[in-house]
């Protein structure tokens, strides 16, 4: 590797997607995000995993807190609706215009993520156990 690209590597912000790994909506709305992610800017930990239980104590948060999406972009983290936001805003076609919605405030926004949230294994059913990246996918996932 050149020290060109080596650099380039070093200046790439790190993004980490954390979700709740048994959940379909979060597990789709990762497949989602990875068919529209053409730069792999985004990395996903499942908030089950070793990686993601790891996150969650370092940071003081329940072991057993899956209620949001959790996105950590170099040392920042951000969660519910301001997560999906900023994820929106990385990923191929017209979906970085939803960040426009970003002026709207988070206690109005999280209204709307706090009812899909709580009823997401109601409405779209959950997994036995985290899902398993194929091995093309594999690079994408920690742990």
């Amino acid at each position: 590797m050149s020290n060109a690209e080596s650099n380039n590597r070093k200046q790439k912000p790190e993004a980490v997607i954390m979700f709740d790994g048994v959940c379909n909506l979060c597990n789709a709305s990762v497949n989602f995000v990875i068919d529209r992610d053409s730069d792999r800017y985004f990395k996903y930990a499942a908030l089950q995993s070793e990686a993601g239980q790891r996150f969650l104590d370092r940071h003081n948060r329940s072991v057993s807190d899956f209620d949001s999406v959790i996105l950590q972009e170099d040392e920042t983290f951000y969660t519910k609706s301001t997560a999906a936001l900023r994820i929106a805003r990385k990923l191929d076609g017209a979906w970085p215009l939803l960040y426009g919605f970003i002026i709207i405030p988070p206690f109005l926004r999280n209204v709307v993520y706090d009812l899909i949230a709580r009823n997401r294994y109601k409405w779209f059913g959950k997994q036995d156990e985290c899902r398993i990246p194929t091995p093309e996918l594999k690079s994408l996932f920690l742990d």
